[in-house]
């Protein structure tokens, strides 16, 4: 049976869209791989130091890699990841004279999203959907050399350290992911809840128009919260998007602060770096905004800041102890209105917001 998407095409024009990289022949190049290797291992002790979270599946693997392989490796995850989707549709979709035509546009669309973000990434913990086949391509840490290395030059930023900042951000991830022994299996549970609803159904887009105007009318933008796959979703992919939006807000932001603190004493320049990419993720001209917009990439955007502000407000509350708590079991986990208000997690937990001065 055909695939709904063209993944050929995907990875063509993802390569295509990537554009130059300048610094991929830099003689600094030679220099990442090792730098990386050193400082993950570095950073997976730190980070563990610092949360408390030991990952349970061995020692963390970095990957140099360049734009086309970070394309590569991606589109090997959403292929996997959109399985559930692409199976349930496939038989219907792959049916009639423009079945060919759909699948390429499908793919074509997919790969402009990933050449362009692949411009912009700099570091990622592989999207976490491990399977038997080729397991030495699964569970690492990639780094994209040619952006890694942009910044550096344009910012005059101090290598090693810029590096090992990124690795401490990039390992947090990994920690949450393996040294929680629930988490991956829930956020795989979450994803697979939200994209087994998918239905290419007519009502369902009168139904979000609907919506949208609603919205609109009150003042709110409906693409503030996830893009258009949150404007489509049905009542039970919302609820699983509520939870899947807090789970990613809390990462986010938990992988901000515990790279802050773990590399307080080992990187003097953290707080430039900090400010730096805060900048970069709030520039872009208006057309770059908008497709952030309808992707919800705005959205993720905003989970760091988000996630960040819980995190301060429960451990003003409780300290780190507090927080721990919502590791201990997929429960605990705040939803994306308890990230927003933090009350309410609190009150949830049972614990007692502390008095504001008189």
């Amino acid at each position: 049976m055909p695939d709904v998407v063209d993944w050929a095409m995907a990875e063509r024009v993802a390569l295509r869209a990537s554009g130059r990289e300048l610094f991929a022949e830099s003689y600094h190049y030679a220099s990442l791989a090792p730098d990386f290797d050193e400082f993950t291992a570095q950073a997976e002790v730190a980070v563990a130091d610092t949360t408390g979270l030991h990952s349970l599946a061995g020692p963390a693997r970095a990957r140099v890699t360049d734009r086309a392989g970070w394309v590569r490796a991606n589109v090997a995850s959403f292929r996997r990841l959109l399985r559930p989707v692409t199976e349930k549709l496939g038989d219907r979709m792959s049916k009639g004279p423009i079945a060919p035509f759909a699948r390429g546009m499908a793919g074509a669309e997919l790969g402009a999203l990933l050449g362009w973000m692949s411009g912009r990434v700099l570091g990622q913990y592989d999207l976490l959907i491990i399977e038997d086949d080729h397991p030495e391509e699964q569970d690492l840490v990639y780094y994209v050399g040619p952006n890694v290395l942009g910044l550096e030059k344009r910012f005059a930023f101090p290598p090693r350290e810029f590096r090992l900042w990124l690795a401490l951000h990039e390992t947090t991830h990994r920690a949450q992911f393996t040294g929680v022994p629930w988490m991956r299996e829930h956020f795989l549970g979450l994803v697979e809840t939200t994209l087994s609803g998918l239905d290419p159904d007519p009502s369902r887009v009168l139904s979000a128009l609907t919506r949208s105007v609603e919205e609109f009318r009150a003042g709110r933008n409906p693409l503030d919260d996830g893009g258009v796959a949150a404007l489509f979703a049905s009542p039970e992919q919302r609820v699983a998007l509520d939870h899947l939006s807090g789970l990613m807000s809390l990462l986010e932001g938990h992988g901000d602060v515990t790279m802050n603190r773990a590399g307080a004493d080992r990187i003097p320049s953290a707080e430039r770096f900090s400010r730096v990419l805060n900048q970069r993720r709030q520039q872009g001209n208006p057309m770059i905004r908008l497709v952030q917009k309808l992707i919800g990439l705005e959205a993720k955007l905003k989970q760091y800041e988000a996630g960040e502000e819980f995190i301060e407000k429960v451990e003003s509350v409780g300290g780190p102890a507090l927080l721990d708590r919502a590791w201990e079991a997929a429960p605990n986990l705040p939803t994306i209105g308890e990230i927003r208000d933090p009350d309410r997690w609190l009150a949830r937990m049972g614990a007692v917001p502390a008095a504001l001065p008189a």
